[in-house]
């Protein structure tokens, strides 16, 4: 099986941290995107950036700028389809993708996402973590999708599907547990609360 390409997820209006790219917040000087290339590169064998906008003001990072085809903002369902189209021009079978707000997730988040789709019918599957109380809360924007269902996302986004979760038990997607150990993996900067709490995490080495 061929190896994914990723894609990072920053086609969000970021309206809690009054707008703007939350990626390009820095923490400790390095952009918070910046990050999240640095955990995903060494997972896949290529990496592309879903944003919409102009792209020049992601041209630091030197990576393909993909931009929705889906218009007004229907959520990340139209990054993974920008993701899926873009794979399929490069002769890939899968793609992960990754919030670009994200800079903890797991470094073995590919090799534990395929794990999970294996035995699946589709080579698909959601990273989770643990809840006290609400039980085991899926993650969506951290995820392995086939470029083979990129027709159905683009059917179901057209029935107005915009809730991940329902579209990825539609074709029996596999979890990907991740413990929680302190501190959510997968935890993102939203509010201007949640970016002083990333600023203390890098200095603890997080």
């Amino acid at each position: 099986m061929k190896q994914p390409l990723g894609v990072i997820l920053a086609g969000g209006q970021a309206t809690r941290m009054g707008g703007g790219d939350k990626g390009l917040l820095e923490l400790e000087g390095q952009p918070i995107l910046s990050r999240v290339i640095d955990r995903l590169a060494p997972q896949v064998a290529g990496l592309a950036l879903n944003a919409n906008g102009d792209p020049a003001r992601l041209a630091q990072f030197g990576l393909p700028v993909i931009a929705d085809s889906v218009a007004d903002f229907p959520g990340p369902l139209a990054g993974v389809l920008a993701g899926l189209d873009w794979a399929a021009a490069q002769g890939a079978e899968t793609i992960v993708t990754a919030a670009a707000d994200t800079p903890f997730f797991p470094c073995d988040l590919v090799p534990r996402l395929l794990l999970a789709a294996e035995g699946r019918p589709h080579q698909m599957a959601l990273a989770a973590t643990p809840h006290p109380k609400r039980g085991l809360l899926r993650q969506p924007t951290f995820g392995l999708w086939p470029v083979a269902l990129r027709d159905d996302l683009r059917a179901a986004l057209g029935e107005g599907i915009r809730k991940v979760v329902i579209w990825t038990d539609r074709h029996g997607a596999g979890t990907a547990e991740f413990p929680v150990d302190g501190i959510d993996p997968f935890f993102n900067v939203n509010t201007p609360e949640d970016f002083a709490l990333a600023r203390e995490l890098v200095g603890q080495n997080v």
